[in-house]
Order: structure tokens, then sequence, then C-alpha cells
């Protein structure tokens, strides 16, 4: 019974040390791991068809690419369980924006309705 006991206290403290990223945060996280193709991570961080999406395209977009994303958010709106993230980075010259969703209470970024138009 001691045995139980201890292996439910260590997965309580492993789950309550996952710390939950801000929608910017995530953000960061979902291009840096897209483009350093670090899929395990980046899949923790989108859904499940944002995945999809990223994988589809992956190698095409960073076959030219390297170095530091120099990452630099531009706008940001938090409404509820939803966030659009306006951002740049050294990979592209225009900016992005990911549309964000709060999934069991950890932000993802999720693909964007057919006729939905960001804030910005």
């Amino acid at each position: 019974m001691k045995d139980l006991a201890l292996i439910l206290l260590l997965f309580v403290g492993v789950a309550c040390s996952q710390k939950s990223l801000s929608p910017s945060e995530t953000a960061k996280v979902v291009v840096e791991s897209f483009y350093n193709k670090d899929n395990q991570k980046l899949s923790e961080y989108t859904t499940v068809e944002s995945y999809q999406s990223f994988m589809s395209i992956q190698d095409i977009m960073t076959a030219n690419t390297s170095g530091k994303s120099n990452f630099k958010v531009l706008q940001e709106k938090v409404d509820g369980d939803i966030a659009w993230i306006q951002f740049s980075t050294s990979f592209d010259e225009k900016p992005e924006t990911f549309k964000l969703i709060k999934e069991n209470g950890r932000w993802k970024v999720a693909e964007k309705g057919l006729r939905e138009k960001g804030p910005f």
C-alpha cells in the first residue's frame, strides 16, 4: 500500500511541476520546435489538426533555415480560452499570426476556422 501511495504522490508531483506556458511562450515554443524539427515538443503544444498541418509543410519550410528564431511578439489578444499572437521571426519576412486555444489547462496552437479572421 505504501508503494501505491508513493507512486501516486510522485505522479501528482510531476503533473503539478509542469509549468503552464502563456500564449506568447507557447507560440515561441511552437515556432522553435517546428524549425528545429523537435516534433515531440511540437505535438505537445499544438492541437492534433495543427500538428498535422505543420508536419505537411515542415520539410519545405525548414529547408533553408538555420540559426536563432529571434521570435518577437508584435501583438497579443487573449479572450477567455482563445488567444491570438502576431509575431515576427528571422525565418520569415512577414509577421505571422497564431490562434491558440486552452486545452486541458494548457495553451495550444490551433487551426483557424474556414472564414475566421483574427483580431489584427
